[in-house]
């Protein structure tokens, strides 16, 4: 008797488990993005972050030369008074989504990522999510740097597929603007006019105030198609290269002799304006040996391990943070086989500017917005971070 009752169970949970426990299709259903502001342009950046040392940059020219920016958003007014913080810009992207289908009553997940916190705590989402009009809800929050957005949506995609929620909201928001104003550096450079006739910022503290600027951007996904242009999340892979490769951008803290990265509780208060602790720095010289090189590595592997066709891809859309880096990531998978034509690329780098996390967003709205997409096509998604050096894959479907 105990035999039998044990097989009907066995064959209950045989059938039962494929329906509870399977992993369920999920579906971008919309996409929003706030832009802070009128666009401004090269020649009025310092008009918005200030001189450093009363003095117009040198590198400024070098730098939006190499990088193609054209226009970008800041989240401030000319003088630096800051209009939208942080936790405004993403809760503006979310508003976005809403309308008569999906109502901000029925958001289940709100998973958020930045590099650029307002605040060292409450998390991103809880800020976020206070400033919006919705019940209470499960939230994630991610931060780090450029792939903090794209964690957030594979956190969401997992929610969704597993069935834990039926949709989630994932955003990326980025106040990078007022990390560069010129007041957190001219203690700095106060410091070193004492030392020298003609000081000049580190250029690994320059380099980052004419690359990045501010936005929000927000996706929504459920577990059904849904929307005027449906996207079917195929996969999203990221990996960490951090066991094997030394920091590379950072904030909050500076490297010892040893390129040990010392945080800001290993410095005394008065150094963390002296030597602009606070500042956003990057290791030009380590960004330019193995940003391109790990990306190529990586993606080479994703298409042996996920068995894809790359020809099968109708866009692919690369977060560069720099226009400098085009050409050597098309060299480098040509030589790896994996063979992109230049037409199946899009980019909006050159009139939004590098947004980081905001940045692989504003893309696939774009794309979305002003593109005839046609049911089957496939986007594939790059989405690197020097912090540490990581990488972020997804690919999606057109439905």
């Amino acid at each position: 008797m105990h035999l039998i009752t044990r097989f009907y169970w066995h064959l209950i949970l045989l059938v039962l488990y494929p329906i509870f426990f399977m992993s369920h299709e999920v579906y971008i259903t919309g996409i929003s993005k706030f832009l802070p502001n009128r666009p401004v342009s090269n020649d009025e950046m310092e008009d918005y972050l200030g001189m450093i040392d009363n003095r117009p940059s040198k590198a400024r020219r070098i730098v939006l030369r190499n990088n193609g920016i054209v226009n970008r958003h800041y989240a401030l007014e000319k003088g630096g008074k800051i209009t939208h913080s942080n936790a405004e810009l993403g809760a503006a992207a979310v508003n976005l989504l809403f309308d008569e289908r999906f109502k901000k009553e029925q958001v289940q997940l709100l998973a958020c990522g930045t590099a650029s916190p307002d605040q060292v705590m409450p998390s991103m989402a809880s800020m976020i999510h206070g400033l919006l009009d919705i019940p209470a809800i499960e939230i994630a929050s991610f931060s780090g740097s450029c792939c903090a957005s794209m964690q957030a949506l594979k956190y969401c995609h997992m929610s969704v597929s597993t069935g834990n929620t039926s949709n989630a909201v994932c955003t990326g928001s980025e106040l990078l603007s007022v990390w560069m104003l010129s007041k957190y550096f001219e203690k700095e450079t106060e410091n070193e006019s004492k030392l020298k006739d003609n000081p000049l910022l580190a250029f690994e503290k320059e380099f980052l105030r004419w690359m990045l600027s501010d936005g929000a951007g927000a996706v929504l996904l459920e577990g059904r198609p849904a929307g005027k242009q449906p996207l079917r999340i195929e996969w999203i892979d990221i990996r960490s290269f951090a066991s094997s490769m030394e920091t590379c951008m950072y904030a909050g803290a500076d490297k010892g002799v040893d390129g040990e990265l010392l945080g800001w509780c290993r410095y005394e208060p008065e150094d963390w304006l002296n030597k602009s602790i606070f500042s956003l720095k990057q290791d030009t010289r380590m960004l330019g040996d193995f940003i391109v090189k790990l990306g190529g590595q990586y993606l080479k592997e994703l298409v042996e391990m996920r068995h894809f066709d790359i020809d099968s891809i109708d866009y692919f859309l690369p977060h560069l943070s720099s226009e400098f880096f085009r050409e050597p990531i098309y060299r480098e998978l040509t030589q790896l086989g994996i063979n992109i034509p230049k037409e199946k690329w899009f980019t909006n780098l050159s009139t939004v500017g590098n947004v980081a996390t905001v940045s692989f967003i504003l893309m696939l709205e774009e794309l979305m917005r002003t593109r005839e997409l046609k049911k089957g096509q496939r986007i594939l998604i790059q989405v690197p971070e020097s912090a540490r050096f990581t990488y972020a894959f997804a690919l999606l479907t057109v439905c």
